[in-house]
């Protein structure tokens, strides 16, 4: 395998440039990701101890899912409150002990802000439902309508948004869990106390925030019944609504433009236009996330029901994106999460070219324009795990969904739905990371809080470390590849074959103060070996990278094997 050389230096000016652009993400659920007292749950200590680890991989910043007091109804995203630790995971000495080891590690520390929405079990819910002169507005409490709910807005966990409070003697919002009310951002108190614990958190000497479902916020005046046909009941007058903008500039300039962080917005049905008004140049965001590529296997779209996807439906998405935030905005790159299936059981092939496929999933998303992020375990290729009882299952939505279709006259029990719940729970990522094959996966030396992947016998870290040609490893020179190549940070993109239906081709290009660098990149998406003419005109060529042995500098016509990838230097 060809190795590369540096990067070209020059090109970009420094008002391009951000430190936050040219990062690598690395996501970790601390639930999950390694226990140190045996209790079976992830801890601070525990990821303390794995920072060697991340830092091996070559990345530039954490993203760490809530670690604040919680009854952990939703796994950490019901908080109880914003400025304390949950005792599972630690002590705040604990986490100011690890925020001083991600920055000595010569990493950053990014954390998740959740203030959409609140836990029942917070203070400032607590006296609302009470009535609290102070707290009474800090919610969104209505009258029912008759003997239903006010409106007919559904919450994205099922069933009604809307749920009675036998306290307060009226309905409350909520577009997730019953546990999870939604906050009146109306009310400007409830603004300006978000903003003192977004400050807090940043006088600490954190990095930035991810923000979750942060463009569901402002809701439509008068709350009106949503399209009862729609996939989500109510949501366009709930996402991207009328003061949206206005409260993430009022938080932009009043907090975050005072320190030096990098923020990204969690954006349910984010469009690109509707991108660049959050993360153009005078936008509020650094980046955001949207969700049109993890749809790809929703059939007739339906989130729980499979489908056929399809590579040219990928590559006009990644093309509508890449062009459309080239001038103004930026990318934020990732296939996996902690609310996502794992990408190689998706859209790769977990049972014959685990490897194969999990490395070209890796090339296209360390390639493309954007900041990259990749979740915990994906850098080995872990793969969905078999859920063969609800009992088994920790996820509240996967829970929600399978009883709900169990009630329907359609299926009669687990097994008729397993496929479909055991492939799309948000479990699937949050089993514990596989660290060896010793017992538990070397995770915690207690009873794991959620079933272990049966296959972390050989997909693990131990395992992977040994192996030059282990996912892991390749993963790593993809970094340095990242790393060593302003182009694959700045450069412009250009798809060379968007009608091919199995092969994804593209350059990527910068022009520099030595002349013109550009990469070429070739994806093989399917399980079949494909010949392809690349139309491309070069002078010299030279492999950097691919996922199989190659020695072949030649990329005019291409013989790929399954899932293969390969990355190309054209002078």
């Amino acid at each position: 395998m060809t190795t590369y050389e540096p990067r070209i230096d020059g090109g970009v000016s420094d008002d391009e440039r951000a430190w936050w652009k040219e990062a690598v993400v690395y996501q970790i659920y601390p639930r999950s990701f390694a226990d140190s007292n045996g209790d079976g749950f992830g801890d601070l200590p525990g990821l303390i101890n794995r920072l060697d680890y991340v830092s091996s991989l070559g990345a530039d910043v954490i993203w760490l899912n809530p670690v604040y007091d919680s009854p952990q109804r939703d796994n950490g995203y019901d908080i109880s409150d914003y400025q304390a630790i949950h005792d599972e995971y630690g002590t705040m000495a604990d986490w100011e002990d690890l925020l001083s080891e991600i920055h000595a590690h010569d990493m950053k520390l990014v954390m998740d802000l959740v203030v959409n929405h609140t836990s029942i079990d917070h203070e400032w819910f607590q006296k609302s439902r009470q009535g609290d002169p102070e707290y009474e507005d800090y919610y969104i409490w209505r009258e029912g309508d008759g003997d239903g709910p006010p409106n007919n807005w559904q919450s994205f966990f099922g069933g009604s948004a809307w749920t009675y409070d036998e306290e307060r003697e009226a309905y409350y919002l909520h577009l997730y869990d019953t546990s999870q009310p939604d906050l009146n951002w109306e009310n400007e108190a409830v603004r300006q106390d978000v903003f003192d614990t977004i400050e807090w958190w940043l006088e600490k000497g954190i990095d930035g925030f991810r923000m979750d479902v942060i463009n569901l916020l402002s809701k439509a005046d008068g709350l009106p019944d949503g399209d009862p046909d729609s996939e989500w009941v109510g949501s366009e007058h709930f996402i991207d609504g009328p003061r949206m903008e206005e409260y993430l500039e009022a938080m932009d300039e009043q907090v975050l433009s005072n320190y030096d962080v990098m923020t990204v917005g969690e954006m349910p049905q984010l469009g690109v236009d509707e991108a660049k008004s959050y993360t153009g140049t005078d936008g509020p965001l650094d980046m955001a996330f949207h969700f049109q590529h993890t749809k790809l296997d929703y059939a007739e779209n339906q989130r729980w029901a499979i489908g056929e996807w399809d590579l040219q439906e990928l590559k006009e998405i990644t093309d509508r994106w890449q062009n459309g935030l080239a001038e103004e905005g930026w990318n934020a790159i990732y296939w996996e999460n902690h609310d996502q299936p794992r990408v190689v059981s998706r859209y790769g092939d977990p049972v014959n070219y685990r490897r194969e496929s999990a490395k070209l999933l890796g090339t296209f998303s360390l390639t493309l324009s954007g900041t990259p992020y990749i979740y915990q375990g994906q850098e080995l290729g872990m793969t969905n795990s078999p859920w063969t009882s609800i009992a088994d299952m920790r996820d509240i939505d996967a829970i929600n969904h399978a009883k709900a279709l169990l009630e329907t006259d359609d299926y009669d029990e687990y097994t008729d739905i397993q496929d479909t719940i055991s492939y799309r729970s948000r479990d699937n990522a949050r089993t514990p990371m596989q660290w060896s094959p010793s017992e538990n996966a070397g995770f915690t030396e207690g009873e794991p809080w959620i079933q272990l992947n049966p296959n972390y016998d050989t997909v693990n870290v131990g395992d992977a470390e040994d192996d030059p040609d282990s996912v892991l490893n390749y993963y790593r020179r993809l970094l340095d590849l990242r790393d060593s190549h302003d182009v694959l940070v700045y450069g412009d993109y250009c798809d060379l074959l968007p009608n091919h239906e199995s092969v994804y081709t593209y350059t990527r290009t910068l022009d520099t103060n030595e002349g013109t660098e550009r990469l070429l990149v070739v994806l093989n998406f399917f399980g079949d070996e494909t010949t392809v003419e690349v139309p491309v005109e070069f002078e010299t060529a030279t492999l950097l990278l691919s996922n199989y042995d190659r020695d072949d500098d030649d990329p005019t016509t291409v013989t790929l094997a399954p899932y293969e990838a390969r990355v190309y230097d054209l002078g």
